[in-house]
């Protein structure tokens, strides 16, 4: 079963971004991007074979594995409200950058580490079916994979990843989607 998130662009800040009409209700949001996570929560394994390197405060340089790998699929659907005159869309809207960021968690509670470690991690995005939506109403899928290692030595972790969008004229805008990384 996916998990669904909706992520809503404020049309006041769309109106800042160039979008040519004002809303009624200033605090009135418009859903446009709708976004599934596949395998829901996803799961990890490990070891990895894929290293990393850690630079010592004296000098030398330790080689380590990632624990952890983790493949998920987003799938992106731009919903029928981005032909709305508020939003003041223009197509194509394109995908224009994709981050992530991992965070150790236990419980599905973030736990932030202690001390001078950091979570270490990588991505690749291996397959994606478009950059672009080309009209309302469309699709793309996004493949990850995601390799990483918790100071808590832990596999639990939620990955945020941060997709950048900006159409054919002025609007731009990011969603961010947590993705739930099982025990």
């Amino acid at each position: 079963m996916s998990l669904t998130t909706k992520r809503a662009v404020a049309m006041v800040a769309a109106l800042a971004m160039g979008a040519c009409q004002s809303p009624t209700d200033p605090d009135e949001t418009i859903d446009i991007i709708e976004v599934a996570v596949s395998p829901s929560p996803a799961s990890a394994s490990g070891p990895t074979g894929r290293t990393y390197t850690v630079s010592r405060t004296d000098g030398t340089v330790e080689t380590r594995v990632y624990d952890w790998k983790s493949t998920f699929t987003l799938d992106v659907h731009l919903t029928d409200d981005a032909s709305q005159e508020d939003v003041g869309m223009d197509f194509p809207l394109e995908v224009t950058s994709a981050t992530v960021v991992v965070q150790q968690s236990s419980g599905g509670i973030i736990t932030p580490p202690t001390g001078s470690e950091t979570e270490k991690y990588e991505f690749a995005i291996v397959q994606t079916s478009s950059n672009q939506f080309s009209a309302a109403n469309t699709r793309i899928q996004m493949t990850f994979d995601v390799w990483y290692d918790l100071p808590n030595n832990g596999r639990e972790a939620r990955i945020n990843v941060t997709l950048g969008f900006r159409d054919d004229d002025t609007l731009a805008f990011s969603e961010v989607v947590p993705v739930t990384v099982g025990p």
